[in-house]
């Protein structure tokens, strides 16, 4: 990532992960869809398979959250603060996990390293924090990245990210983003040079018009690409 996105420099977070956990509160801290869009779009960059953790749902619901995000078909997972405390929330986040190197990013204060604690071993966990009243937002407990074996897996690793409250893209490149968009990605085959996917001679309209694709997937993918040009508090 970047600190934002005039930032030109690249600030690595992990190398060579195969999935990227976006790990989000339903409620204290609220939920930052621009965050997570902006997570799906490095991860679709970095060629990340996706996949959304949603914790606290016993203080809200996740359904207008997951809304946002059905057409993608993200895996995902929802807990409460119960399960996360008790461990009852690893064994589905685990599912997911197996054999893959897994990089868990998100806000301070969403249960990020508390889930992580209930996925490795007990001498390799790291301290928690809380969320501070008066702000909403967490305090910083881990500062730095580390890789940890998968408790009972077959070669998975969890990667601890230091939590973040901004996501910059200026190191992206928009056009590999439809490459996670397979079912759109053939349309653009009639799309002028240098197409952004959201002007008028876009072929991608026609090509869902032809019924190709789901115009759904197309306001998706439009939608990601247009975070790269605004801010998140936008």
């Amino acid at each position: 990532r970047t600190a934002d996105d005039d930032d030109p420099y690249e600030r690595v977070v992990v190398a060579n992960a195969d999935q990227l956990a976006i790990v989000t509160a339903l409620a204290d801290p609220e939920p930052r869809p621009r965050l997570i869009d902006r997570c799906l779009v490095a991860a679709y960059d970095g060629g990340l398979e996706p996949l959304l953790v949603l914790t606290k749902s016993d203080l809200a619901s996740p359904d207008k959250l997951l809304e946002l995000y059905g057409d993608l078909d993200i895996p995902f997972v929802v807990t409460s603060r119960e399960e996360l405390e008790q461990g009852g929330a690893a064994d589905r986040v685990r599912a997911h996990l197996d054999g893959k190197v897994t990089a868990f990013v998100g806000h301070s204060g969403v249960g990020k390293t508390t889930l992580v604690n209930a996925l490795v071993p007990e001498d390799r966990r790291r301290t928690t924090g809380h969320v501070n009243a008066v702000t909403g937002r967490g305090r910083h407990t881990t500062t730095s990245a580390l890789a940890l074996p998968l408790a009972d897996s077959d070669g998975g690793w969890v990667v601890d990210t230091p939590g973040v409250r901004s996501f910059g893209l200026a190191h992206i490149d928009p056009t590999r983003v439809i490459h996670a968009f397979p079912d759109l990605e053939a349309g653009t085959e009639g799309c002028p040079r240098a197409c952004s996917h959201d002007e008028q001679d876009c072929a991608l309209d026609q090509w869902v018009a032809d019924g190709h694709a789901d115009p759904a997937r197309l306001y998706s993918l439009r939608r990601l690409l247009s975070t790269r040009e605004r801010r998140e508090g936008d």
